[in-house]
């Protein structure tokens, strides 16, 4: 466990005047944490799982179908969980046929948050809070506008998430399996901040790291390793590999900083955990 910690705490050297992490087994438990897990920061596109989850509850409701057409001519709700629904990344735009390439799109999430909306009747946000957060007591968390990026939340109510991802209560296993196995696979597209990915898989809502390089996460993380990250300086991954999974929250934007520093991180925590 000391290791663990002293993996953690090389969080301090990051260029960021806040940060905090914190590493959930398997089982749920939270291992090993850095930093105040009760700060509130805002998550970037590390909303977009915390959606996805809410709209597969939706979908596991039977108030909407993953194959119902949605977003796009030809389009489907599944097409739009995946980035694979042609739209351009922050605008109505189509740029693709769907199902033809992986565009990583604010868009398909801001549609699927207007679905949901129009389902339920109620704001997105407030589905979201029912759906996700109040079940598994995320308290500090809360979406503040796009279900695609405007989420707040802690290190610690995104340990529970991460816990609920290793062992689900509110969805059915097979459905969460299937949010973090590759959907429509061997289409090429940009990993944003690591350059475009002759296969760039994703589940849904979930980016699954399969064999890209370069990427966010470390080496050693196992290629069915999934979750995302956030402009704002943030990510969540789950290694069921490793039986692992790991939160960070930082005040510094995604940079060159992060794209040098997240790799070794995961791969210490992931040594550590060992």
């Amino acid at each position: 466990m000391t290791d663990l910690a002293d993996a953690l705490a090389v969080a301090a050297t990051w260029p960021a005047e806040h940060a905090a992490t914190a590493v959930v087994a398997a089982d749920g438990r939270t291992l090993a944490t850095y930093g105040d897990q009760d700060r509130r920061y805002p998550l970037a596109s590390v909303t977009k799982p915390l959606a996805a989850y809410a709209i597969l509850s939706a979908v596991e409701e039977g108030a909407l179908e993953l194959d119902a057409p949605a977003g796009p001519e030809g389009s489907t709700v599944r097409h739009l969980l995946a980035h694979t629904a042609g739209y351009d990344f922050n605008s109505r735009t189509t740029v693709a046929q769907p199902g033809a390439r992986r565009i990583y799109s604010n868009t398909d999430f801001d549609e699927l948050g207007e679905l949901i909306e129009s389902e339920a009747g109620m704001p997105f946000g407030d589905y979201l809070r029912a759906a996700v957060l109040e079940p598994l007591g995320m308290r500090d968390s809360a979406l503040e506008g796009s279900p695609a990026a405007d989420a707040v939340s802690t290190a610690a109510d995104l340990a529970r998430f991460a816990a609920e991802l290793q062992s689900p209560t509110l969805l059915a296993p097979a459905t969460v399996e299937a949010a973090t196995t590759v959907q429509f696979p061997g289409l090429r597209g940009v990993l944003p901040g690591f350059g475009s990915q002759e296969d760039n898989q994703w589940g849904l809502g979930f980016e699954i790291r399969a064999n890209k390089s370069p990427h966010w996460t470390g080496a050693n993380n196992s290629p069915a390793t999934y979750g995302h990250f956030g402009q704002s300086g943030t990510f969540l991954w789950v290694d069921p590999e490793a039986g692992t999974a790991l939160v960070a929250l930082t005040d510094r934007n995604f940079g060159p900083w992060a794209a040098e520093a997240w790799p070794a991180y995961s791969d210490g925590v992931l040594a550590a955990a060992r």
